[in-house]
């Protein structure tokens, strides 16, 4: 990490108008003298009644009511959300920094992304690897050993390991994931194949050509490096798990639920974050292995191996140099859900996460597929990214665009120099492969009678996904804050998570504009009619500003309701009487707003009862969450966009707020605690009635409060907890549930900032 505070922003201390001491009560009674304590003085009494008027009011039906509109009928707002969902076939071009400083941020938030969505923040507890090497093949120049590793309990990683023969020394080494080639390590392309290779020039002779994933491990044993192939989930002898089972209404459970599943997105768990555990874990063994240089290793796959190349590099600086080949372009981003997690590729594609391996050197590879316009289009972006950094000779790109997606004879050919010069291998060049006795796949193969294959299937599956939900639990449970530091923590590791899962910050100044479309003069009161408009992602926001004819205290709340503005009126079009309170009695302005799929940006009126998903599955693992969010953000995140847009369009101009506080009435508080914990520095105050609400709770990925990481990070306490020091109400929960909170706004020296409204018996 850059800093114990992750990048992300420190909040004020703000006070409590009221100044009054930490409170627990339980709701409240129709309004009388009875329902305030009297250590609840003014203003409060006046937020407690006013919460009981709110729930009374909207409890009576007015949902429906016929609110202005900002819009005519017919229409509705600009915004680019209202198009095409994004998908793995769009268009990723990388927008280079002006300069390294930019660069160290960036690259720590894309770092903390692939983390996230891999499931890997934190990283699981690392258990040893137990590692078993057996089963020697004797070659005059090398030999070649079958190891198993275990990644997680119960659960091995397999493959096969070349070791250079005559070597004095610690010595370089190569991960070599191999990617979607029919039997992975097992591949045998055929004679058939092979002789149509050889004619087009792909391959040069058998059995290199026939057997192209033991060529590039035997050459680079003979180059001096030892070579770890390793298997990918369900290839080969990794069989415990299927590698793209997809969706299984068996496994979609509340408890002890499988991968694919909506519990499994609600924690982060995925055959991709499995893959790439495996590759860290993976480097880890070879990085202590006997006679290999722990900083002198290289990584190469192509297709899905080139997948997990770079993204092995992306989030560990250990790799010396990397070339993944026919991967990397700003064109289709990886089609397996290996390949694929939710928040992997929001704001970035693959050039990004490639260039997370600068300054250290990348070699890339393209062919006749989805990466044949590199030249053009992500390789000039990548080459100007070194030179910024001031290492130009660092990156390279050699397109073979006569050959289809391949690893073929050529493409090994310019990976062999891009390892003899970075890994200081020393070998004459050209490097040319030589003929090799192959391997059987009883040679290769890890299991036999005295190292049996160990169990798979659903209930090992089941068991995997506890044993990674505990883990991930009792450390999130560990980091609940003592004190400022253990805070500082905290707001790191479970703010860092929040950070990503929602995407975006209050936004600047700049990246706003605040369009009013009409004004009507009302009783006490002016109502006009605004667009909020976040620029960078040509979002708009209709909102409706209630501005008193005396308004001078500069004062502003913002009201969010799950029905969107048109529920904060009456049938007749006037304010529900809370909000006629907030005007004539406070002398506020009150902001309403309907946010992404509320009011005016659906047909009906009415909030989406589901989120759209990206195509139409035809297989089960086409379902899988990921294909969505992991490109596009979640109409939970979409929402809180707009709350973060509001509260930061309240202090323009052409509002002219001087101090906001956040309402989030009848159940909306979720998403004003998500607003609270990436913009709380913004807020006066905030009062959030949640309902209980639990993104455990959902069993449906395309809930429109489906959050993918939601029940991760401590569920929506976690999520409260990064409120503190703010000044925070929250109704409708149990103190017992909210003990995180309560810890976070002790440790914040905050205790008297924090209120918790029990919810009715």
């Amino acid at each position: 990490m850059t800093s114990t505070n992750c990048g992300l922003p420190r909040y004020g201390t703000g006070k409590l108008r009221s100044n009054k001491s930490f409170l627990v009560r339980k709701r409240f009674s129709p309004p009388g003298p009875q329902t305030v304590p009297e250590s609840c003085p003014g203003y409060w009494q006046w937020f407690l009644i006013a919460g009981w008027m709110g729930i009374w009011i909207l409890a009576v039906g007015w949902a429906q009511a016929a609110a202005p509109r900002v819009l005519p009928p017919d229409q509705k707002p600009k915004d680019s959300r209202l198009g095409p969902l994004k998908d793995l076939n769009g268009y990723f071009p990388m927008q280079v920094s002006k300069t390294p400083e930019e660069w160290q941020v960036r690259a720590e938030r894309l770092r903390r992304q692939v983390l996230v969505a891999a499931g890997l923040w934190p990283m699981p507890t690392k258990a040893p690897l137990n590692a078993v090497i057996h089963g020697r093949v004797d070659r005059p120049e090398y030999t070649v050993e079958k190891v198993y590793l275990e990644t997680f309990p119960g659960y091995y990683l397999t493959g096969n390991l070349y070791r250079p023969k005559n070597r004095s020394g610690p010595g370089p080494a190569v991960l070599s994931p191999h990617g979607h080639w029919p039997n992975g390590r097992f591949y045998d392309a055929g004679e058939k194949q092979l002789a149509e290779q050889i004619k087009k020039g792909e391959e040069k002779f058998d059995p290199s050509g026939r057997y192209p994933l033991q060529a590039r491990c035997v050459q680079l044993a003979r180059m001096g490096c030892t070579v770890f192939l390793y298997d990918m989930v369900g290839y080969a002898d990794s069989q415990q798990l299927a590698h793209r089972a997809g969706v299984r209404p068996e496994m979609n459970t509340m408890e002890n639920w499988g991968f694919f599943s909506p519990q499994a997105e609600l924690h982060l768990q995925s055959i991709f974050g499995l893959q790439t555990y495996n590759s860290i874990r993976a480097l880890d063994w070879l990085s202590q292995l006997d006679g290999v240089d722990p900083k002198r290793i290289g990584v190469t796959g192509a297709s899905g191996g080139g997948t997990q190349t770079f993204i092995l590099c992306a989030v560990d600086d250990r790799p010396a140099v990397a070339v993944p080949v026919v991967m990397v372009s700003t064109a289709m981003q990886g089609g397996c859900t290996c390949e694929n997690a939710n928040y992997l590729r929001i704001g970035a594609g693959n050039i990004d996460l490639a260039a997370l391996m600068a300054p250290r050197p990348l070699g890339l590879v393209s062919a006749n597929d989805w990466t044949k316009e590199m030249d053009t289009k992500g390789f000039p972006e990548l080459k100007a990214h070194y030179t910024m950094l001031g290492v130009p000779d660092r990156v390279a790109h050699w397109a073979f665009l006569q050959f289809p997606h391949n690893y073929n004879y050529v493409s090994r050919s310019v990976m062999y120099l891009w390892m003899n010069r970075w890994l200081q291998l020393g070998q004459k060049e050209p490097i040319v492969e030589e003929p090799f006795q192959p391997l059987s796949k009883e040679e290769m193969t890890v299991w036999d009678d005295s190292h049996p294959r160990p169990p798979g299937g659903p209930d090992f599956e089941r068991r995997l996904l506890r044993w990674w939900t505990e883990d991930a639990q009792k450390q999130l449970q560990a980091l609940v804050p003592k004190d400022a530091q253990g805070l500082e923590k905290f707001r790191c590791v479970l703010g860092g998570a929040v950070d990503v899962m929602i995407g975006r910050r209050l936004p600047a100044p700049d990246q706003l504009e605040v369009v009013s479309v009409g004004a009507e003069a009302r009783q006490g009161y002016r109502l006009e009619k605004l667009l909020l408009r976040y620029k960078p992602a040509q979002e708009e926001v209709p909102a409706l500003l209630l501005r008193p004819a005396n308004w001078q205290n500069g004062r502003l709340t913002l009201v969010l309701h799950p029905e969107g503005k048109q529920a904060l009126f009456e049938a007749q079009g006037q304010p529900v009487p809370m909000i006629m309170e907030l005007i004539q009695k406070q002398a506020e302005a009150v902001l309403l707003v309907d946010l992404f799929g509320q009011g005016e940006f659906t047909d009906d009126g009415k909030p989406l009862a589901k989120q759209p998903l990206v195509g139409a599955p035809k297989e089960p693992w086409q379902a899988y969450a990921a294909y969505t969010y992991g490109y596009n953000h979640p109409l939970f995140s979409k929402r809180v966009h707009d709350v973060l847009t509001a509260v930061a369009a309240a202090k323009q101009p052409t509002i002219g707020a001087q101090k906001v506080r956040l309402w989030a009435l009848a159940g909306a508080g979720h998403w004003g605690a998500a607003v609270c914990a990436q913009a709380g520095q913004a807020l006066e105050e905030a009062r959030l009635q949640t309902g209980g609400f639990r993104f455990r709770q959902l069993n449906q990925i395309d809930h429109p409060d489906f959050l993918p990481g939601g029940a991760k990070y401590l569920d929506l306490p976690g999520m409260l907890a990064l409120a503190a020091p703010l000044p925070l109400v929250i109704e409708g929960e149990n103190p017992a549930d909210l003990a995180v909170v309560q810890a976070a706004y002790q440790a914040a020296a905050a205790s008297d900032r924090l209120q918790i409204v029990s919810p009715a018996r």
